[in-house]
């Protein structure tokens, strides 16, 4: 049955992680099995979101007992997007550390842990019931903390400290709304919950428990004001670890934001406009606190900071069009934030550094290396008609017909201040030449073995290869935006769907 593709990566990527505790010390095997592991979970997520699309949403109800008594899994068409987006960036992640991640970490179980990791975000996409949500939430926690540590340096503890601490809060914050919704309505799967909500007498209470959920998932997602974890963590672990909580970490909280509050509960005005305030100040304390970084990744954990703000806004403004152009951002986003975090870590490999001030010339020395690169860094701005241009105009344009010029004046703002710093990237990694003291310097990729070279390269080549797809077929990005923001827009097909047998 279809239905039985729901748990297949998941599985997958279970399987990977135990069968890799057995080769702990091997450090060759290791990668050999991951990258099987990595493929395998590949084709399958493509093959669940084939199924989704063609069949609409699917449904898993464990041991027989129908939702919402069992424990559910739905693949709906946003669950397929994330899943998929989840298996491209764990593939090209997983072959990008088999170069970047040195032995040291392999031993003390790197890929385990990310196979880990990769489980708990499908866990998390594909599950249909809050509380179990929360059990996938914390497999993510506790996976991504051992890999933020892994290394013991002094650095990496006193970013990983922040992060826990404040994911401890967003979790015990999460489990309270949870506690709270379950008390008012003694449910716990997602689409029995959008019946029992809208039946409570207690509205005042329902909207306390909302913004809870908004509160905990926006500690996840690092929206202001309780972002500044974020910008303090992931510059310290290694670049392909970036990658992953760059590209899709923080989405989870967005994602759980979309779920709950498209389902779950429907934003009155005031929820609404609080959302919006929200959106505008992470978007310009993500802005204002990039303006003077010069660490590349610095840079960009405080861009992640600012562009959480235009998702955040396409749910404040809650209108369908406005839903797909902020799914279509979600599927930019992933992709070239990975990305960005991988040619980090390549320019790090060259020049031993990822100080701007330091930096120089790269496009002299590796002149088609820095047009993949300018390809990153343009569809991140947006430049026409790359990946991340399409998306921003249908919230411009949404902002205007709301009549949210505040909100509309500053996504212009965020977007400027991404293009200036771009720009000065651009100007001081690539174009100007290298600076005096640095001239005697040894290029550090040199000495790597083709193969690893192959390895570090090619997933940043097939990335950017994927966000000039987005870019140039935006239509069909379009088209699948388009029945996400539906499904959205309309959470009835995703309630029938996981309640269709009970009468």
């Amino acid at each position: 049955m279809i239905s039985n593709f729901i748990l297949a990566p998941i599985l997958v990527h279970m399987l990977t992680a135990v069968v890799l505790l057995v080769f702990w010390k091997k450090v060759q095997l290791q990668k050999t099995i991951s990258l099987i592991g990595n493929s395998i979970a590949f084709l399958l997520c493509i093959r669940l979101f084939n199924a989704t699309w063609q069949h609409g949403s699917v449904t898993l109800q464990l041991g027989n007992w129908q939702a919402p008594f069992g424990i559910t899994f739905v693949s709906d068409t946003l669950s397929a997007v994330m899943v998929v987006l989840t298996a491209i960036v764990s593939l090209t992640v997983g072959i990008y550390s088999t170069a970047a991640i040195n032995e040291s970490r392999i031993k003390y179980g790197y890929f385990i842990i990310f196979h880990f990791l990769i489980m708990g975000l499908l866990g998390a996409f594909l599950t249909g019931d809050i509380f179990n949500l929360y059990v996938w939430f914390e497999v993510v926690i506790i996976s991504s903390f051992v890999l933020l540590t892994l290394g013991g340096k002094k650095r990496q503890m006193e970013s990983a400290i922040k992060y826990v601490t404040m994911n401890m809060l967003a979790s015990t914050i999460f489990l309270t709304a949870i506690g709270i919704l379950y008390g008012i309505t003694g449910s716990l799967n997602i689409a029995d919950l959008a019946h029992q909500v809208a039946i409570v007498e207690n509205r005042g209470l329902v909207t306390v428990t909302a913004l809870l959920f908004f509160v905990g998932f926006g500690i996840k997602s690092a929206i202001f004001p309780l972002y500044f974890w974020l910008p303090s963590s992931y510059h310290t672990p290694p670049s392909a670890i970036g990658a992953i909580f760059g590209g899709l970490l923080t989405k989870l909280g967005v994602y759980s934001l979309f779920r709950i509050f498209t389902i779950v509960f429907q934003p009155d005005d005031f929820l609404k406009q609080v959302f919006i305030v929200i959106a505008i100040l992470t978007m310009i304390s993500g802005a204002l606190g990039v303006v003077n970084k010069r660490n590349i990744r610095r840079i960009l954990s405080y861009l992640i900071v600012c562009h959480i703000g235009y998702l955040i806004a396409g749910i404040g403004l809650y209108t369908e069009l406005a839903f797909v152009g902020v799914v279509f951002y979600l599927i930019h986003d992933v992709i070239v934030k990975s990305n960005l975090f991988m040619m980090s870590g390549l320019i790090q490999k060259i020049r031993e550094t990822q100080d701007i001030t330091r930096l120089g010339g790269l496009y002299k020395d590796y002149p088609k290396l820095s047009i993949v690169f300018a390809v990153i860094l343009f569809s991140l701005v947006g430049i026409p008609p790359l990946s991340g241009f399409w998306p921003k105009i249908l919230l411009f344009q949404e902002a205007f017909e709301k009549g949210e010029f505040f909100l509309l004046g500053t996504l212009i703002f965020a977007s400027f201040i991404t293009l200036l710093i771009v720009a000065k990237i651009w100007a001081e990694v690539f174009w100007k030449d290298l600076p005096k003291p640095n001239v005697e310097k040894i290029d550090h990729f040199a000495p790597f073995h083709k193969s690893g070279k192959v390895a570090l390269v090619l997933p940043v080549v097939a990335l950017a290869g994927v966000s000039l797809m987005i870019g140039f077929n935006a239509r069909w990005i379009f088209e699948v935006s388009e029945r996400v923001a539906f499904e959205m827009a309309h959470p009835s097909v995703y309630i029938n769907a996981v309640l269709q047998n009970i009468k």
